[in-house]
């Protein structure tokens, strides 16, 4: 906590001499009689409101520094704050192409990654990650960042139709690698997930692993969808029917660009096998990193404010009930 006027905390100090000027009126203000003996008042017991006589110029003294500490604006602090933490560089590279829309996950093969990659992000802390989709073309939907906020919203977002259907790998990796290759971190790794067979773009997949190689970027593959036949979306003259259709991921070339990539493919039937990549990046090494965070300027007033009605409110009632002064 700051203060906005720290030198109005200097009238604290008044109440230093109030407290004076109170020891020296009470006792010029005692009541005196003189008589012969004060034997007889020796056993008398003195009452509680004896020892409570002070408490109401307490009261009052606790009311003025609550005051004067509300007139030094307390408040929460306001800064750009640079840390070092340890984190990795990683871009998770997501296929949007119409097939993601298949029924095999629920609700669909897309909102099922969406969650899986969302759940990645919350977890990755303190990493630098990156979003790409890709579906005929690549695109940077998000690019490195540690405010993993700004990037699930972004995540959430996504839908199919984004961009021309089809299915560029290539051009998915490559966009990919371009956005982590320069990046801080020793650790560099790319998460690519799609459910198809390289279809479309320019640069071939292998291509784009091997440069991934080139610039130490480690590169997991994930093949989502189910194995079989799955409810997969058709475009008729009456618009999009879901038909059952063979689910077909290139396997192959999937495990060949995580091997080329120092990785490994793993084949999502389900949501839980993202576990596997996330056991992975955690054994990679960290590197650390430079983050700057924002913290919000706020009054803390208001309590002390409170404190100071109450403190008085109590003074005066106890004043002229319970501890009046009778003449």
């Amino acid at each position: 906590m700051i203060f906005d006027n720290p030198w109005c905390l200097l009238l604290l100090l008044l109440l230093i001499p109030a407290i004076v000027w109170y020891i020296l009126k009470h006792k010029k203000a005692q009541a005196a009689m003189n008589i012969s003996s004060t034997e007889a008042f020796d056993k008398m017991p003195r009452t509680y409101k004896a020892h409570l006589r002070h408490v109401v110029f307490a009261l009052r003294l606790l009311a003025i520094a609550c005051v004067i500490v509300v007139l030094a604006r307390p408040m929460t602090t306001d800064s750009w704050q640079k840390s070092s933490t340890e984190g990795v560089d990683v871009v998770v590279a997501l296929d949007i192409s119409g097939s993601m829309l298949s029924r095999d996950f629920s609700p669909n093969r897309l909102e099922a990654a969406k969650s899986v990659a969302a759940q990645f992000i919350a977890g990755r802390e303190y990493d630098n990650i990156g979003f790409v989709i890709f579906a005929g073309e690549g695109f940077t939907m998000c690019p490195m960042t540690t405010d993993h906020a700004v990037l699930l919203n972004l995540l959430k977002d996504v839908e199919c139709g984004m961009l021309i259907d089809g299915t560029a790998v290539g051009d998915g990796l490559a966009t990919a690698v371009n956005r982590i290759k320069d990046g801080p971190a020793k650790s560099k790794t790319i998460i690519l997930l799609t459910d198809g067979t390289n279809n479309a773009g320019v640069v071939d997949p292998i291509t784009a692993a091997e440069i991934a190689r080139s610039y130490g970027i480690r590169i997991y593959t994930i093949g989502v969808g189910t194995k079989g036949m799955a409810q997969s979306p058709v475009m008729t003259p009456y618009g999009i029917r879901y038909q059952s259709m063979p689910v077909e991921i290139d396997e192959d070339k999937l495990r060949r660009i995580a091997s080329i990539g120092d990785g490994e493919y793993f084949r999502a039937t389900d949501e839980n096998v993202l576990k596997s990549v996330f056991a992975e990046i955690d054994k990679m090494e960290k590197t650390k990193l430079s983050v700057q965070q924002f913290s919000r300027r706020e009054e803390a007033y208001m309590p002390w404010a409170l404190l100071a009605m109450l403190l008085l409110a109590i003074e005066i009632g106890l004043r002229y009930t319970l501890l009046r002064n009778i003449p």
